[in-house]
């Protein structure tokens, strides 16, 4: 069994900064490490090109379509606090919080599930960025070379994270909790173990070759991302489907309103470049 019996129901779990790809996500982290130590790339996490990289942006997003920059990788968020500011756990929600975090996209970590499309829109602008625009979502999604795929026209199991796992996550926490059958899909959506068990969510960059030639990275699969639809949308699916609501960066979710979240709801933020000389 990955987790331990003494987390009951939805306790959070606190860390002090982003889990890295070779860390337990089931450790509790205690470290002083300073925030910009923890925003260097794992040698696991996947390089960006010289190629992708643009002045216009900056480096921590890629020029789509000489239009607009786009996160690299899915979002974390940074607790702001006295004169500094620390990670956030990515297992936490911020309800009643919003305005004590903002939006950053960091290689090799695990990303901020449990997050509504509010919460991200206030995160994103927190760090002067925003939501993207479906549109926007799609054009970084699909590549300069515009495939279904981040990687190609056809789908290639494992490229990207979702691969499945044969267990439902929530189903296999709310066995390990004892957590009633009429709360499986309520309640349990938000506990936080959920995105620590094994073969589940993946630290941001992992799957290398989930991106294509603007260098985003893993727009299909891992997390579902929240997109700037007040209806409530959000594309590409997460680690245990992306095919249900269309296939490759054509997935989208419409079923949610802007203000839901559960532990598949991610994000990744956007802003306008500069301008050209």
């Amino acid at each position: 069994m990955v987790a331990r019996a003494s987390f009951e129901g939805a306790a959070a779990i606190v860390v002090d900064r982003p889990l890295k790809a070779k860390e337990s996500a089931l450790s509790t982290v205690k470290d002083s490490t300073a925030i910009a130590s923890v925003m260097e790339p794992e040698t696991s996490a996947a390089p960006v090109s010289s190629s992708t990289s643009s002045a216009r942006c900056p480096a921590e997003m890629a020029l789509v379509e000489d239009r607009v920059c786009v996160d690299r990788w899915e979002g974390s968020l940074v607790e702001l606090t006295p004169g500094s500011e620390r990670p956030w756990s990515p297992f936490d929600p911020i309800d009643g919080i919003e305005r004590r975090v903002r939006a950053v996209s960091w290689p090799g970590v695990i990303p901020q599930g449990y997050i509504s499309g509010l919460q991200a829109k206030r995160a994103c602008a927190a760090s002067g960025k925003r939501l993207c625009t479906s549109d926007e979502w799609v054009s970084a999604c699909r590549g300069p070379e515009d495939t279904l795929f981040p990687y190609g026209a056809s789908r290639q199991h494992g490229v990207c994270n979702d691969d499945e796992r044969p267990v439902h996550p929530v189903a296999e926490i709310a066995a390990l909790l004892g957590i009633k059958s009429e709360e499986h899909w309520t309640t349990a959506m938000n506990n936080p173990l959920i995105n620590q068990l094994s073969n589940a969510l993946l630290p941001t960059g992992e799957r290398a070759g989930c991106t294509n030639g603007y260098g985003v990275f893993d727009m299909v699969g891992n997390l579902h991302e929240w997109v700037d639809d007040p209806s409530g949308t959000f594309r590409g699916g997460y680690f245990m489907d992306t095919t249900r609501n269309g296939e490759g960066c054509k997935y989208a979710t419409t079923a949610h309103s802007f203000g839901y979240h559960d532990y598949s709801t991610g994000f990744r933020c956007c802003m306008d470049p500069e301008q050209a000389d």
